[in-house]
């Protein structure tokens, strides 16, 4: 299909950066609770094939420390494939809202803001992909509300079923999940996170990623996002909000006739793993099938955590090749 390929600039009081392209446009969802803050580029018309003209729509959920700039090198590579990709700052990030309490980041929130967000675009459908805490979402969209997902591609995020079993099978992992213990507690780990200008933000993508995936520059964004975050209860309140439904989970598992929930992705899934990721095991990959039935893993032995940005060419092709 044929069409203009020229892309729109942004409006001039909208949030940019010097160092981004034009064509990334900053806009503001108002969903029923929250406003979400994400940038979006339009698919390049000439590569859009499509029964009705309009472009498939890609979401991409980023993790913690993060913001929308995590897929600063998938954006415009999906775009030119054909797809209307959407970058949203998560609810309590950067210059999305930041409600109050634990209660605000429930899973069932965090899927409804995803759930909302496609419908505010004017889709019934999308694929989903996230990274981390992006991920963990992306998992929990597809399970609770699958007619919602097209494609779900998940990179260096446990599925639930699994997490919760390596947990009671690896001391190992139990000790890479360390921080998560430490993110229950009250206004310490906040403190943390802020002293010394960021500096533990700074040195979890400069220690623990590949060689030269962050530049100074760009670990300063993510500070600056970070900053902008507030006092940082809304990023932490995510590991409280998840610790405190699966601990009821576990108490209502132990009730006469009590009914296991249900984690089964039925949606066609991709699953790609940098290997040397500090904080989750590779074992965390071993039987997903159990869970997944339409599963295909790619496992990159050099790339941490942060896996798209240490590989992202490769990274890119594997995710255009399954979106297809």
């Amino acid at each position: 299909m044929s069409g203009d390929t020229t892309r729109p600039r942004p409006d001039p009081t909208a949030p940019g950066h010097p160092d981004d392209p034009d064509h990334w446009r900053h806009e503001t969802a108002h969903l029923s609770a929250v406003e979400l803050h994400y940038v979006t580029v339009d698919a390049n018309q000439d590569a859009v094939d499509h029964p009705t003209g309009t472009a498939p729509l890609v979401v991409l959920l980023h993790g913690f420390p993060e913001f929308w700039y995590a897929w600063r090198h998938q954006l415009d590579a999906i775009a030119d494939a054909g797809y209307r990709v959407v970058a949203p700052d998560l609810r309590g990030y950067n210059r999305s809202a930041k409600p109050d309490g634990v209660d605000s980041y429930t899973p069932d929130r965090l899927v409804g803001d995803v759930r909302e967000l496609v419908e505010h675009l004017g889709y019934a459908q999308a694929d989903i992909v996230g990274h981390d805490w992006g991920g963990a979402i992306a998992w929990e969209t597809a399970i609770r509300e699958p007619e919602l997902v097209r494609r779900l591609v998940v990179m260096n995020a446990p599925h639930p079923g699994a997490y919760e079993r390596l947990l009671t099978r690896s001391p190992e992992q139990l000790l890479k999940s360390w921080y998560v213990f430490l993110f229950q507690l009250p206004w310490l780990p906040e403190r943390l996170l802020q002293a010394d200008d960021y500096r533990i933000v700074d040195e979890m993508l400069t220690e623990t990623a590949a060689p030269g995936s962050f530049t100074e520059r760009e670990v300063q964004r993510y500070k600056d996002a970070m900053a902008r975050s507030g006092d940082l209860s809304g990023p932490v309140n995510y590991y409280r909000a998840i610790a405190r439904e699966n601990a009821r989970e576990q108490l209502i598992s132990f009730l006469p006739d009590a009914v296991t929930r249900d984690t089964t992705v039925d949606v066609p899934t991709l699953v790609i793993w940098g290997e040397q990721d500090q904080a989750l095991s590779v074992d965390l990959l071993e039987d997903l099938d159990e869970w997944v039935p339409d599963l295909r893993i790619e496992r990159l032995p050099d790339a941490s955590h942060w896996v798209q940005s240490d590989a992202p060419e490769e990274v890119n092709r594997l995710l255009l090749e399954f979106l297809g």
